[in-house]
C-alpha cells in the first residue's frame, strides 16, 4: 500500500542495498509515488529483477556497486552525473548485521562491520554531496537501527557502527543546513527480511538462519510505507518498530540507567 503523495514525484532518489529487503521495499514505495530511482547493490541480477517489477521500469537506473570500493563509488557518481545530471535524495540503506557475543567476535569481524556499516556509508555520502548540493540542497537518509540507540547483546560492533553513523549524520546536518541539505536518520526495529540470515557471526561467517523475532516482525513493505510517510513530512529522527523497540528508543533518551536494566533482562537472540 502506497501513500500516493506527490512530494517525491519526479525526484531522483538513489537507494543503496536495493536488491532485497528494506531497500527493495523502499524502491517499490517510492517508484509508486513517481520517483526516478538509482538502484545499487552488488548483485546485478537482483537489481534487474527489482527494476523490472517497478512502475516505469525503464526510467530507473541500475548500478551494480560494492559500497566498500572507493574507486567504484567515484565511478558511480560520475555515471549518475553523466546519465542523469543531478540527485535529490540519497538513501544509505546497504549494510550488514551481527549475531555474536563480544567475547566471540574477532577483530577482523569488528573491522568488517565498521567498514560496511560506517566507513562505506560516510564515504559514499561525502562523494555524493556535490550532486546533492548542486541545485541548492537535497536529502540524505541513513538507515541506522534501534540497536544503534540502545546497544544489545549479540550486536556489539553492529550497535557501535550504527550509533556512529547516527552521530555523523547529526554533524552533517548541522554543518550543511545553511546550504539546504536535510539529513534524516531512520532507526528500524525488527523487520522481516533476510538480515539475520546474512548477519555475521564471531568469525565472520553468515549466520544462515532467521531469528524468531525477525520472522514475526513487520513486513518490509509496512516499514517502507511508514518510512516514506515520515520522510516526506520532513521528519529527521524516525523510529519504526514494534512496541518494545519504540519503548527502548524512548527510554534511551529519558533514562539510560533504566535502559541498561531493561537490556540486561531482554532476549535478543
Amino acid at each position: 500500500m502506497t501513500i500516493n503523495n506527490t512530494a517525491v514525484n519526479n525526484k531522483v532518489i538513489w537507494i543503496t542495498g536495493a536488491s532485497g529487503g528494506i531497500g527493495e521495499a523502499l524502491a517499490r514505495e517510492l517508484a509508486a509515488d513517481g520517483a526516478r530511482l538509482i538502484l545499487t547493490a552488488r548483485r546485478q541480477s537482483e537489481l534487474v529483477r527489482v527494476r523490472a517489477s517497478l512502475p516505469n521500469a525503464a526510467s530507473h537506473l541500475i548500478l551494480p556497486l560494492d559500497i566498500t570500493d572507493n574507486h567504484a563509488i567515484t565511478a558511480a557518481i560520475a555515471e549518475i552525473k553523466q546519465q542523469i545530471g543531478g540527485l535529490d535524495w540519497l538513501i544509505n540503506n546497504a549494510g550488514i548485521s551481527q549475531r555474536a557475543l563480544i567475547m566471540d567476535t574477532t577483530l577482523d569481524t569488528e573491522r568488517k562491520l565498521f567498514e560496511i556499516d560506517y566507513f562505506a556509508q560516510i564515504n559514499l555520502t561525502r562523494q555524493a554531496l556535490s550532486l546533492l548540493l548542486a541545485d541548492g540542497g537535497g536529502k540524505v537518509v541513513f538507515v541506522s537501527s534501534v540497536a544503534g540507540l540502545v546497544g544489545t547483546q549479540y550486536r556489539g560492533s553492529y550497535s557501535a557502527a550504527k550509533s556512529a553513523l547516527h552521530l555523523w549524520a547529526n554533524s552533517l546536518r548541522a554543518e550543511l543546513f545553511e546550504q539546504g541539505l536535510s539529513v534524516a536518520t531512520i532507526f528500524p526495529g525488527f523487520v522481516k527480511t533476510e538480515v539475520s540470515r546474512n548477519a555475521l557471526t564471531g568469525d565472520g561467517h553468515a549466520l544462515g538462519e532467521m531469528d524468531e523475532a525477525q520472522a514475526k516482525a513487520m513486513s518490509a513493505a509496512q516499514f517502507a510505507e511508514k518510512a516514506v510517510k515520515a520522510l516526506v513530512k520532513g521528519k529527521n529522527y524516525i523510529v519504526i518498530g514494534g512496541l518494545k523497540e519504540r519503548l527502548g528508543a524512548w527510554v534511551s533518551r529519558l533514562s539510560p540507567e533504566l535502559l541498561y536494566k531493561m537490556i540486561r533482562k531482554s532476549t535478543v537472540r
